[in-house]
């Protein structure tokens, strides 16, 4: 048994700030006691052991205090995933079966759709706090240590390719998450760690979670703003950051480059291959980027780059967190001449499976190993290298193009804003490589775009044709660009192009 973590850093350090968020910050004993209430008004409301509690909350103190009651109530919190569009977030809440799902203003219509499938609905007039308040608070035994096989959260994976599934995600597999990442970064008292990821993508969730078996303060921002994170930089003590590549560059370009302040120890970067010229526009300025690769199925992180190792070993998402292992496929199908193959990771960080899909399991865990999907390879010091997702790879006359390659070429050009590489069926070669791209200045020469790539890539993955995009490239509420619709959309013709373009 483990433990409950707010609870004993409630005893250990009552005074210490534990969440800042919406203006307000909250001491651990602060926090405890209204998570303990909450917790009550949840089972007031019929919520119980084992249950499943929905929650469809934007970015705020609401939905990290819910993460901590659902725990102590020992149910199992389902985080939805407020961008999407009605139908989609209906079919999560079929597929989950919550007893309650919470929502607010902004997105009780969301949850409209789903109808029965949501259980009983709460916070319909705006308000969750006035809805929960409105169930008198149960006279129940709240749980002071926990199974490490319990099922904290059901995350639905981000869902690049087909329909979403629920990954459960144990006690255990969040304690050893926070466990790994302290043994690599290490831990400090005065630690501020930043959430501006959604918390209903597991890398936010795992903020609210780590910070609490840390004994530090998580700071939440309602959305990702890049002057509102560099004014918390800057200002608010911000020790630890969580972005993805495009959130980065973005940050970045409102930073001007102006230096970072030395509180700020480390910018953990998830989301896919970060493009090597943002890494060394960070390299140049001082700024701690430590690569990560994690998915859902692994609780977030499950490698991770050390800040030291971040010149050394450029591109590199580190060795795999403390007690987990990686390899790489080396069958026939999964693997290829370079070394590249299949990621696989085995260790307590991976999920106990796919909510009610155990064929999907079955498929995705074999002995013991969880296959990912993704495409890497170590180098002689076990240091992973993600080239890019296995079902996004474009095989070019019996030649490997990693789109993640072809799109850090165009974005090391500075005219480029975004850049997305798909394939294309073609009667030659098989697959042809498209790129898209978005601009800074939509009247940039396309064809020096053409001229730059083949300066940088290698003939076969210089792509056919670069097409400017006028609109934003598709991506997942986590900022992972969306390859797949991408492609559908240009075989649609249903990109929003600029009448520019090149072709060779």
């Amino acid at each position: 048994m483990l433990r409950d973590w707010l609870a004993y850093r409630a005893g250990a350090s009552p005074q210490r700030t534990a969440l800042v968020a919406g203006g307000r910050s909250w001491s651990y004993a602060a926090l405890d006691a209204e998570v303990a209430r909450t917790a009550r008004q949840l089972a007031g409301c019929g919520a119980g052991t084992g249950d499943r509690i929905a929650v469809a909350l934007p970015n705020g103190s609401w939905p990290a205090v819910l993460a901590h009651a659902a725990l102590r109530l020992g149910a199992t919190l389902v985080p939805i995933n407020t961008r999407l569009a009605a139908d989609e977030v209906a079919w999560q809440l079929r597929d989950a079966r919550p007893r309650l799902t919470i929502v607010e203003e902004r997105t009780a219509s969301l949850v409209a759709t789903a109808g029965r499938d949501a259980g009983r609905v709460l916070g319909v007039g705006g308000n969750p706090a006035a809805a929960l308040a409105a169930c008198s608070e149960a006279d129940v035994a709240l749980r002071d240590s926990h199974d490490p096989e319990a099922v904290l959260a059901i995350v639905y994976t981000s869902g690049t390719t087909g329909r979403p599934r629920g990954a459960m995600l144990t006690v255990g597999n969040f304690w050893w998450s926070a466990v790994g990442s302290a043994l690599n970064i290490g831990t400090h008292d005065d630690d501020r760690w930043l959430a501006c990821l959604p918390l209903f993508h597991v890398g936010g969730l795992s903020i609210v979670i780590r910070s609490a078996v840390y004994g530090v303060a998580a700071l939440i921002h309602e959305r990702f703003d890049p002057a509102a994170v560099n004014r918390a930089i800057d200002e608010d003590g911000v020790t630890i950051v969580s972005l993805v590549a495009v959130m980065l560059q973005r940050l970045l370009d409102e930073r001007a480059d102006r230096p970072c302040p030395p509180s700020l120890r480390c910018v953990l970067l998830g989301g896919g291959p970060a493009p090597r010229p943002l890494l060394e526009r960070c390299a140049a300025i001082g700024l701690p980027v430590a690569q990560t690769y994690g998915l859902t199925e692994t609780t977030s992180q499950v490698a991770t780059l050390r800040p030291e190792d971040g010149l050394r070993k450029l591109g590199s998402a580190g060795r795999p967190l403390y007690p987990n292992e990686i390899r790489i496929a080396n069958d026939h199908e999964a693997a290829s001449a370079d070394g590249a193959g299949e990621i696989l990771v085995r260790g307590p960080v991976v999920m106990a499976g796919y909510a009610g899909q155990r064929d999907a399991t079955a498929r995705t865990i074999v002995d013991g190993w969880l296959h990912t999907g993704d495409v890497g390879r170590l180098d002689a010091d076990g240091y992973l290298y993600v080239l890019d997702r296995r079902d996004d790879l474009i095989v070019r006359g019996g030649e490997n193009v990693y789109p993640a390659e072809v799109e850090a070429a165009l974005l090391a050009h500075p005219a480029v804003l975004e850049a997305g590489a798909v394939g294309v069926a073609d009667p030659t070669w098989g697959r042809r490589v498209v790129a898209i791209v978005r601009l800074h200045d939509a009247r940039e020469d396309v064809e020096a775009l053409m001229a730059h790539c083949r300066m940088r890539l290698a003939g076969y993955k210089v792509p056919s044709e670069i097409l400017v995009s006028e609109e934003s490239l598709p991506r997942t509420a986590s900022g992972k660009l969306q390859r797949s619709v991408l492609a559908a959309r240009v075989a649609a013709g249903s990109l929003p192009l600029a009448a520019t373009r090149a072709v060779r």
